[in-house]
């Protein structure tokens, strides 16, 4: 997830030649008091127009808004909510309720602009311990939510304490929102990673996150994507041995066996389902396999 700041009309208007898997234009953070209302208006309206090509090329779009307890947040939905961009992220979620109050307004506003009720996902950032420790209850509130997000530096600050490379400051809160999104059946997608030069470190983290289970991770930089397509793409190695136990499986249910052996392994339910999972990967990369078309 690409981070693009939402008033910069020429880095909107190109970013989708990197071709990252989602783009995320801010009205938060990225952007001064000063340009809230332009920034706003410029994402709207480059939403409209280029909303065929992130569609031809399969790009999710997300939009970050302010928060609602900001004088900007609710007039963010007004507009935001009417380009119909795929997800709403929210900023700095610490309950539940946080969630429920921005899907009331994006809910009124659909209802307003014909849009179908339902059609705006969700998207949480998780910025503060008391969102943590709050992380399944929020991941589990609105059917609208698709993932959960960690803000590394927000984090961090309300922790009283600092960035470090190893990340251990980070490692309890990205524990508890990647296992409760995972237990509500949505993304997990951790922090950007700010030293843009940094090319081992950031492969170190990213190998890192993606073993704890994150989906993905946010980024600030276009040049990091093809860094973490690499680190998230399966080795040749994994691939053959998941297409040859997803291959067994089908042999085995059309045989009616129970039980059967890969290599001389036992194979069960979690063994398939990883194979399967590494599959898709596989594919999402772009990585032809056996028998496609």
């Amino acid at each position: 997830m690409l981070f693009i700041p939402g008033n910069n009309p020429g880095v909107i208007k190109d970013v989708h030649i990197y071709r990252p898997d989602s783009i995320m234009f801010d009205l938060e953070d990225a952007i001064a008091v000063t340009e809230k209302d332009s920034a706003r208006f410029l994402v709207y309206n480059m939403l409209q127009k280029m909303r065929p090509v992130y569609k031809s090329l399969n790009i999710e779009t997300v939009v970050r808004i302010n928060a609602l307890d900001t004088e900007y947040g609710v007039e963010d939905l007004e507009f935001i909510v009417r380009a119909q961009p795929d997800i709403i992220r929210i900023p700095k979620t610490d309950t539940p309720k946080d969630v429920l109050d921005v899907e009331a307004h994006v809910e009124r506003i659909e209802k307003e602009a014909g849009i179908p009720v339902g059609t705006t996902k969700l998207m949480v950032a998780i910025e503060s311990p008391l969102g943590a420790l709050n992380a399944y209850q929020i991941a589990t509130s609105s059917k609208r939510l698709v993932g959960m997000a960690i803000g590394g530096e927000d984090y961090v600050t309300n922790l009283k304490t600092n960035r470090s490379p190893e990340g251990v400051e980070l490692f309890t809160g990205r524990g508890l929102i990647v296992m409760a999104a995972r237990a509500a059946g949505i993304d997990a997608l951790d922090s950007v990673y700010s030293d843009v030069n940094n090319d081992e470190g950031f492969i170190k983290e990213a190998t890192m996150i993606k073993q704890m289970g994150f989906s993905g991770k946010s980024l600030i930089h276009p040049r990091q994507i093809e860094l973490l397509h690499k680190v998230y793409t399966p080795s040749d190695i994994d691939i053959k041995k998941a297409k040859k136990i997803v291959d067994a499986t089908r042999e085995a249910l059309e045989q009616n066996k129970g039980v059967f052996t890969v290599d001389g392994k036992m194979v069960d339910k979690p063994i398939i389902e990883r194979a399967e999972h590494v599959l898709r990967l596989a594919k999402a990369a772009g990585v032809r396999l056996g028998g496609d078309e």
